[in-house]
């Protein structure tokens, strides 16, 4: 049995609008095929609701999202494969109305949650033109058209009955909102010296039976009608129409096609072919190819991270061999048991390694590449792919946080990688949260005995490898609107917390950074050939 959570702004227990009527459609008949379709208001669903139903293995289905947490839609990005947008209007666009802009096109300053539909396994769209209009605002690969709204089966019952002789006036929507274009359609109809009624608000079949009564529907939106069931609806009860063209329904080849009985019967043929690509996008299974992969994850005081880790890691469109974790002692980890997460390798110590351990035990692996992971760091579902296109054409060392040193301390630096979105790849001098390389450069890591042990892995490898090797190290592109290519997505949320080695009580925040100054001065003096040319 599959598990949905359905998540929206209101339901059709609240709002009688299209949204929440198709919405109350699909979630009936998803249930109908034997789906679990848990259904939470936006408003009241929280990161703990998040988590529970992410571990109960739960997809989710978005729809209106206006009150939706920021931190759930964050936490949701780092499961891009368990989430769809089925986008009713434009909740890209701050303003909600493309037509406000030249060819429907905003300026970036107007996008929002830009990250969050670009992280979505699809964004459904109601119609070509809705889908056309979103991905040239947006520049996203993922949205699809579903090409149709939902009606019941008594929806369009409703609508035949409501089929009768006409009584030569206008129907006109009495919408108090602006988008809706009553001002529009009454100056049109005076104009013309059209007689016309103004409808007020009232039940669905109270709705229908009215407006089949008319000979014309006037309707002048203001915004881009992402569909515009009201159209429709008017065309099957034989209203003649007059409107512009921000209606998404009338870019569709069958709108010009069908009217009448005609028309409900083509929408009646629709409805499981909607559904059924809903559900396939939700739950079809991306093809995705393994690669001469070792994953190396740590566990030391964040094991509850862990299975989020591996879930990502399972995500990613080039998938590793292997998923070993590396355990240093700590009593925050002691009673976890690292079986309860499926990896193929598990290298569990009764002493702190500290930084090195893992990538000694790397040493280990069969693969041509090795990918390492801080235990704050979750990938996007590209991160590997990401790493192998860039070793094409600038072989070394990848890294999801480049630093590049501005002077001979630690702190002296400015970065590259997730903390700035660089949209093209980047020499820096070391990386850190997550390395990619290949196995055989760990020979460099240990021609030399590192000034410490308890500090600065990331700076001695990345020095030894040049020295040695050759080798440079690279930062890959993390372009903002693209977080699958991205080596970390929640470096904030994360990352920063008491359990961080440099907020660590038994070390001051003095001795950390002064070893690290060690570490970039003792690589400096050892011809350490720095971005910035650091002497």
């Amino acid at each position: 049995m599959r598990k949905i959570v359905f998540l929206a702004d209101f339901f059709v227990n609240e709002i009688q609008g299209g949204a929440e009527i198709y919405d109350d459609i699909l979630i009936s008949c998803l249930r109908q095929r034997g789906s679990k379709v848990a259904t939470f208001k936006c408003s009241e669903f929280g990161n703990k609701h998040l988590e529970l139903y992410i571990k109960s293995g739960f997809s989710f289905i978005i729809s209106n999202f206006v009150s939706l947490n920021h931190e759930v839609k964050k936490r949701l990005e780092a499961y891009s494969d368990r989430y769809v947008i089925l986008e009713h209007d434009h909740k890209y666009l701050s303003t909600r109305n493309p037509a406000d802009f030249r060819d429907f096109k905003a300026p970036p300053s107007a996008i929002v949650n830009k990250s969050f539909y670009a992280s979505a396994k699809k964004v459904l769209c109601q119609s070509i033109k809705h889908k056309d209009v979103l991905q040239s605002n947006l520049n996203i690969d993922n949205a699809v058209s579903l090409g149709c709204s939902l009606w019941s089966k008594e929806n369009l019952e409703i609508i035949r009955g409501s089929i009768s002789q006409k009584n030569n006036k206008a129907f006109i929507l009495n919408d108090p909102n602006p988008i809706k274009g009553k001002d529009k359609a009454v100056s049109t109809c005076e104009a013309k010296k059209i007689e016309y009624d103004l409808i007020n608000k009232m039940s669905y079949k109270q709705f229908i039976d009215k407006l089949g009564q008319y000979e014309k529907f006037v309707f002048f939106p203001t915004t881009l009608e992402s569909f515009c069931r009201v159209i429709v609806e008017a065309r099957m009860l034989g209203c003649k129409l007059m409107t512009n063209n921000l209606n998404g329904c009338t870019y569709e080849e069958w709108f010009a096609k069908y009217k009448g009985e005609e028309l409900i019967e083509y929408v009646d043929s629709q409805r499981e072919r909607v559904v059924d690509d809903i559900y396939n996008a939700l739950f079809s299974v991306k093809e995705t190819k393994e690669g001469d992969i070792t994953v190396i994850l740590n566990c030391y005081r964040r094991p509850y991270n862990l299975q989020m880790q591996v879930e990502s890691i399972r995500k990613q469109t080039v998938k590793p061999a292997q998923i070993w974790l590396w355990i240093n002692y700590h009593e925050d980890n002691k009673d976890f048991d690292p079986t309860t997460l499926g990896v193929d390798r598990i290298i569990k110590n009764d002493f702190n390694w500290k930084f090195y351990g893992r990538f000694a035990g790397a040493l280990l692996a069969n693969t041509e590449y090795v990918a390492i992971y801080d235990d704050d760091t979750i990938p996007g579902s590209r991160w590997h792919e990401n790493c192998l296109e860039c070793m094409k054409h600038n072989e070394g060392i990848m890294g999801t946080a480049g630093y590049v040193q501005t002077g001979d301390r630690a702190m002296q630096y400015y970065r590259h990688g997730w903390p700035s979105n660089n949209e093209n790849i980047e020499r820096v001098d070391y990386v850190g949260h997550a390395w990619f390389f290949k196995r055989e450069w760990l020979s460099h890591l240990w021609r030399e005995k590192p000034p410490t042990w308890d500090n600065g892995e990331d700076m001695h490898f990345s020095h030894t490898a040049q020295k040695y090797g050759g080798i440079q190290t690279y930062c890959p592109p993390h372009p903002k609107e693209k977080p699958e290519m991205h080596g970390s997505l929640l470096g904030n949320e994360l990352g920063v917390d008491s359990k961080a080695t440099s907020n660590n009580h038994a070390v001051s925040h003095e001795q950390f950074f002064s070893e690290r100054d060690m570490c970039v001065r003792t690589a400096i003096d050892g011809g350490w050939d720095t971005v910035k040319k650091i002497k």
